[in-house]
């Protein structure tokens, strides 16, 4: 699979990277840590050299499990951890890494996000300044190559760019869901900045698996998500009709023409979670789908027929 540069980093990534949220199991029904494993295992072997995972994901959970998986790849690969927004201070940030390298089994990590801006889930509010200023002593230590951030908006990033050199944004961006496209996708393209996009399928509803009526496990968040719920949904389903022809013209499902599309969009990468073997390779096998222009087109105009009735709350689930 091509790689491309992460912002203005050295770091080289794939368009879509190996999501591994479920892997934590928290938040998520049915997950099992053997089939995790296999999944991250079989993803690497179909070319997805990058892997996603977060210290929230599971308590460090799914780091753990990435380091079962490809722990003996580690030099050919790229890990992308994230630090949560309860440890914001700067000895916090320092040990929230230090944790993460050890359930990873490594002694740096490619790319380190902060997961949410200071104050989020009203955890106590943090000067971005201090949060950036251990993340820049992390790199210089060697710990970290690149400094990165996630639902953040276009404020936000340009206030911790004043601070160190952000080359990656990780925001909620899908077909399905485009908010992004309005203000931070703009700066991001002006800056040389990296969108690795998340919920990518837009958490499975891309897939076209989900029928009307289908009912979540209470503990599974998509129970939550408002794409799942009345209007929406039967927007969605609509639209998932109209881009089956096109997807049957590739040869391929309706989750990999919306990977297609999304790794066309400028600057963008998709981070796609699978459960399955099948899923990963799946996933991988979208980075070699070509689109047209006109099909590009299309497929943007159909997906606007769910995002235009969006409002504009920028998280996916009513929590």
């Amino acid at each position: 699979m091509e790689t491309r540069s992460l912002g203005t980093s050295e770091v080289q990534i794939t368009p879509i990277l190996m999501g591994t949220w479920q892997a934590g199991k928290r938040m998520w029904a049915g997950i099992d840590d053997q089939e995790s494993i296999s999944a991250i295992r079989a993803a690497v072997e179909a070319g997805i050299t990058t892997i996603d995972t977060a210290e929230v994901y599971g308590e460090g959970h799914s780091e753990q499990i990435v380091a079962q998986a490809v722990g003996d790849l580690r030099d050919q690969l790229v890990y992308a951890s994230k630090v949560f927004a309860n440890h914001l201070k700067y000895d916090l940030v320092i040990e929230a890494c230090d944790r993460s390298l050890t359930n990873l089994k490594t002694d740096y990590l490619d790319l380190y996000q902060i997961h949410w801006p200071s104050g989020s889930f009203n955890h106590e509010a943090v000067p971005i300044e201090e949060t950036m200023k251990a993340l820049n002593k992390l790199k210089e230590d060697g710990k970290i190559r690149a400094i990165g951030v996630s639902n953040f908006n276009r404020e936000q990033l340009a206030e911790a760019a004043q601070y160190g050199r952000i080359d990656s944004l990780q925001p909620p961006y899908s077909l399905f869901w485009r908010k992004i496209e309005q203000d931070a996708v703009p700066y991001c393209v002006e800056n040389n900045i990296s969108v690795l996009a998340y919920s990518s399928l837009a958490q499975g509803l891309l897939t076209g698996k989900f029928t009307p009526g289908h009912q979540f496990a209470k503990e599974d968040h998509r129970s939550a998500n408002v794409l799942f719920q009345g209007e929406n949904f039967e927007r969605a389903q609509n639209a998932l009709k109209q881009l089956k022809p096109i997807a049957e013209s590739h040869n391929c499902s309706l989750a990999q023409l919306s990977l297609a599309w999304l790794i066309a969009q400028p600057q963008t990468q998709a981070i796609a979670g699978a459960r399955t073997t099948t899923q990963a390779i799946d996933n991988a096998k979208a980075a070699s789908i070509n689109l047209s222009p006109d099909e590009l087109q299309e497929i943007d105009r159909i997906g606007k027929q769910v995002t235009d009735h969006l409002d504009d709350n920028p998280v996916m689930w009513n929590w």
